[in-house]
């Protein structure tokens, strides 16, 4: 497959959504020649995703936000240029639709009228590519790995046959398997098509050995509107020039060690536990796991870490008491299941949750309640008791730890997916529970967001709550002295 790579030109060209008063990006001046393999960088929010966005043609017209500017493919108006570039989401389920794996693959040509014959001979080689030419095309989409389903969309993308390959963090929610999936089906692609890449991704070292240009892009300034590409170039001479200010601005440079930011711990109490499994069978509908026996202290993280799809989400929810177990029991201490219907919180009401185990989602779009961002997070606090003054103080609070201030009167689906994260998660913590359960809580986080969310979670930790991460994030599980269970797949 040898696609015609397309040329990306970006004249002072800038975006506000309709929802916003200020600008999502402004100022921006490039040229991406035909080809080239681009590493786009930006602190969380500055607006990576809505520039991918832009480029893929799917921010809408005037009626959505307002433009300045002009942003093309190949000299044609992005929004217009239909079928010149794919994109590919970081999370595989927010992109397949249909329940056929070659129906999915097919999805896109056929949107683009493309004879049937020559669609599904796009479809073979396009899975092919991806390292998928002998799934059968009838398999259930949902019977994939994650770095299966990423790689189907990906597929899926490239039957279109786009000059312009553009992926938006796409291995951010994948285990590392699965990120090796991701980057070598990549890497083969590029080299049998040619095509232009954009990749954004906050992890740079996945991606380095396939990078010839780094462009990095800066918040605009709501009062002068200074913004824009603030720093363009090969990878050591942009890293090497500006890694200070891009480490201190919150990427994370190559090479540079993490350190720990973990505060002084206090030990955990292990008199009692806060929460144990008792012979627990869970699963959604049929088993992923049976007969396990866990137990999770005051005081202490625990990461339930292994393959996509062993689980561990599953399990999350069913701790948090908002799954049933097929089996077996979920048991919380008696001193936090006071007041509520006895000790297995799958029995109890959603009020009786509050303030005793809190549940941050994979996806935060699950949790959100409120038409704005300030409301959201004084939700917790209001349903726990506190006046309305009190509240919206611990809502202030949390929304500053959380670099959100400027956020407190949007819509929490307008936000970006990072900055979605850190409210699911300043909405949870918000109400203090005694056990919080967090699925992926540092996915779409930069640097500088990373830290503060291990601070916090470390905070909650050393203040007595047991606390559970699903995570792949080896970074913050040492961070946090987490202790460990690994999950595998039955029979492994």
């Amino acid at each position: 497959m040898r696609i015609t790579p397309a040329r990306v030109e970006a004249k002072d060209w800038g975006w506000r959504h309709a929802t916003r008063k200020d600008f999502a990006l402004r100022g921006l001046d490039f040229d991406i020649r035909p080809g080239e393999h681009v590493l786009l960088l930006g602190a969380s929010g500055a607006g990576k995703s809505t520039l991918m966005a832009g480029l893929a043609g799917v921010l809408g017209g005037s009626d959505e936000g307002e433009q300045e500017g002009s942003l093309t493919i190949d000299g044609v108006e992005a929004g217009i240029a239909r079928g010149k570039a794919g994109l590919v989401l970081q999370d595989p389920d927010s992109q397949i639709i249909l329940e056929r794996v070659g129906d999915d693959a097919a999805f896109g040509c056929e949107n683009l009228a493309v004879p049937r014959d020559e669609t599904w001979r796009r479809v073979r080689e396009s899975l092919d590519l991806v390292g998928l030419k002998d799934i059968d095309l009838d398999r259930s989409t949902r019977h994939l790995s994650g770095g299966q389903r990423q790689r189907l969309a990906l597929a899926g993308v490239l039957a279109m046959q786009p000059g312009l390959l553009l992926l938006d963090e796409p291995t951010a929610n994948l285990d590392p398997e699965g990120v090796r999936e991701v980057h070598d089906a990549v890497r083969d692609v590029l080299a049998r098509t040619g095509q232009t890449m954009v990749v954004v991704e906050h992890h740079i070292d996945v991606w380095m050995d396939l990078i010839d240009r780094v462009i990095v892009i800066g918040h605009p300034d709501p009062d002068s509107h200074v913004g824009g590409v603030i720093a363009d170039g090969k990878p050591d001479e942009v890293f090497g020039e500006y890694g200070d200010l891009l480490a201190r601005g919150g990427a994370w440079v190559p090479g540079r060690a993490i350190p720990d930011r973990a505060p002084a711990r206090v030990r955990a109490d292990r008199r009692e536990p806060a929460l144990v499994t008792e012979d627990l069978g869970f699963g959604r509908g049929f088993p992923l796991g049976e007969h396990i026996d866990l137990e999770f202290f005051s005081g202490e993280v625990t990461a339930l870490m292994g393959p996509n799809g062993a689980g561990k989400s599953t399990l999350a929810l069913t701790l948090a008491g908002l799954l049933k177990p097929l089996a077996g029991h979920v048991r919380v201490r008696a001193d936090i299941a006071e007041g509520a219907r006895g000790g297995e919180p799958d029995k109890w009401k959603s009020r009786e949750l509050l303030g005793r185990i809190g549940m941050v989602f994979q996806e935060p779009e699950h949790q959100f309640a409120a038409a704005l961002v300030r409301d959201e997070v004084a939700i917790g606090p209001k349903s726990m008791g506190a006046d309305e003054a009190r509240a919206y103080a611990i809502a202030d609070e949390m929304l500053e730890r959380m670099n959100l201030s400027r956020f407190a009167k949007a819509n929490p689906y307008t936000l970006s997916g990072g900055e979605k994260r850190r409210l699911s998660v300043a909405s949870m913590l918000a109400g203090a529970p005694r056990i919080l359960v967090m699925d992926e809580p540092t996915f779409g986080q930069d640097f500088t967001t990373w830290t503060e969310m291990v601070d916090l979670i470390a905070k909650v930790r050393d203040r007595g709550s047991a606390v559970v991460i699903v995570t792949h994030d080896e970074a913050l599980v040492k961070a946090l002295d987490a202790r460990r269970i690994m999950f595998g797949f039955a029979g492994e």
